[in-house]
């Protein structure tokens, strides 16, 4: 009856041999989530979220990034996960419509400076397996988002890395699973009223994935059969998944190579048409000749990032709209961390712009496709202009290059950190995850993140 959780546990705690690929891959995703989650520091709510999870206790077991203090490893799993994904700019696994990191290194991270001994190598393969583990589940998928799966098959992740590194027997590690299938939580409401609990649930899911590891470690049994069981993950949280696809499917390819940057802080879903929008400003396109917009995308994009400008629009909001994003594209030629202030975010200029975009559903009917999308721009001459993408930047398919994934972090730093700040600690932090494989200690790397 357990055996797909069996199988998933025994998976995360033996595997032993990881393609070079998958370190690559790790430690480039690595430094991206730091990156991101630094610049998450200077995120809205942050402060709040610091406030309220600061009176869950005292403790010093691992570092809050960008913030200067250490906290109980719960408690900076949380908040380092809700720093990661707090601005939409974490990386995500597209076919599994997984943001990987935000839960599963928030978690492992805060893990293993509490354990002060796990090695840069010990940290990576953990990273790579619990992305692994997270991304089958999501693959194993044929129907859209219903839960918010960042968080709940992160959540399954995260755990599975953790009790790798606390060396659990198969026992503890699915006694562990059976206690996060019991905390597991996240759904797509937030989303869509683009509210900041979204990246609660995602911080949600990184301190519940510790929270299971000391249960099962203390003799709390959990569940056996978590994943396949009548009233376990794949039943409850998914409409049409098979975990025993999902297990056998494990390992056949390490799923952080197919993770995906996001180039611009917004939903993953905008990415491809602000890239179309900056190819038709080569085309001569500009807010002042465009009479309307119209994005012909695959049903997900309709679905995540098509929504109205209210009147009160928030930041949260403004990074899952794409009439906003475009508008900001054609006014500015990108998107980036600084255009989701309050003064943007009533600028009219921008929501006249706005207003002229529409998005229309093409012939693709996978709900996890992101391509292939065209964007056709209608002027007031009556000349129409259209161009396309097959792929989206950022992806496997168009990966950022080393400079542009580099610049992506030195801009998340300046962000998150003072000027002076992020000058010292920028390079040394590149420095620190390129050779993270022969740390015998990865706390440093955390220590230099929080800024102590």
């Amino acid at each position: 009856m357990s055996e797909s959780s069996r199988t998933f546990a025994r998976y995360a705690l033996t595997q032993a041999k990881f393609p070079d690929s998958a370190y690559r891959s790790a430690k480039i995703f690595i430094l991206d989530s730091l990156g991101v989650g630094i610049a998450g520091a200077k995120a809205p709510f942050n402060q709040a979220v610091f406030k309220t999870a600061m009176r869950w206790g005292t403790g010093e077991e691992a570092c809050l990034w960008g913030r200067k203090i250490k906290a109980p490893a719960a408690t900076a799993a949380y908040l380092n996960g809700f720093q990661i994904h707090s601005m939409e700019y974490d990386c995500v696994h597209e076919p599994a419509v997984v943001h990987p990191m935000a839960t599963i290194f928030a978690a492992i991270s805060a893990e293993a400076e509490r354990q002060n001994g796990v090695t840069g190598k010990e940290l990576i393969e953990a990273v790579i397996v619990a992305v692994d583990v997270a991304a089958e589940l999501g693959v194993a998928v044929n129907t859209p988002l219903k839960f918010f799966r960042p968080a709940t098959a992160g959540l399954f992740g995260a755990t599975l890395g953790i009790a790798r590194l606390r060396g659990f027997d198969e026992a503890t590690a699915m006694s562990a699973m059976g206690c996060a299938l019991s905390q597991c939580a996240g759904v797509m409401q937030p989303h869509l009223e683009g509210k900041p609990t979204l990246p609660v649930q995602i911080a949600g899911a990184a301190r519940s994935a510790v929270v299971a590891c000391d249960l099962a470690e203390a003799g709390l049994h959990g569940a056996e059969s978590s994943l396949e069981g009548p009233f376990g993950y794949m039943a409850l949280f998914e409409d049409d998944g098979s975990a025993s696809l999902a297990a056998e499917r494990l390992g056949a390819v390490h799923r952080i190579t197919e993770v995906s940057w996001k180039p611009f802080p917004t939903g993953r879903a905008a990415q491809g048409g602000i890239v179309l929008v900056q190819k038709l400003l080569a085309e001569g396109v500009t807010a002042d000749n465009l009479e309307a917009l119209i994005l012909s995308a695959p049903p997900i994009i309709q679905r995540l990032v098509d929504r109205p400008i209210p009147k009160d629009m928030s930041a949260n909001y403004a990074r899952l709209c794409y009439p906003y994003l475009a508008a900001v594209t054609l006014q500015r030629g990108t998107v980036g961390l600084e255009d989701f202030s309050h003064s943007d975010l009533q600028d009219a200029t921008l929501r006249e712009i706005a207003g002229k975009v529409k998005i229309e559903i093409n012939h693709i009917e996978d709900p996890a496709e992101f391509v292939p999308q065209s964007l056709t721009a209608k002027l007031k001459n009556g000349e129409e202009k259209t161009v396309s993408i097959e792929k989206l930047f950022g992806s496997p398919a168009d990966p950022l290059s080393q400079e542009q994934h580099l610049e992506k972090f030195r801009k998340c730093l300046s962000f998150g950190l003072s000027e002076v700040k992020a000058k010292v600690t920028t390079n040394r932090l590149i420095s620190e995850v390129e050779s993270l494989e022969k740390s015998d200690d990865c706390s440093e790397l955390f220590m230099l993140a929080s800024g102590l």
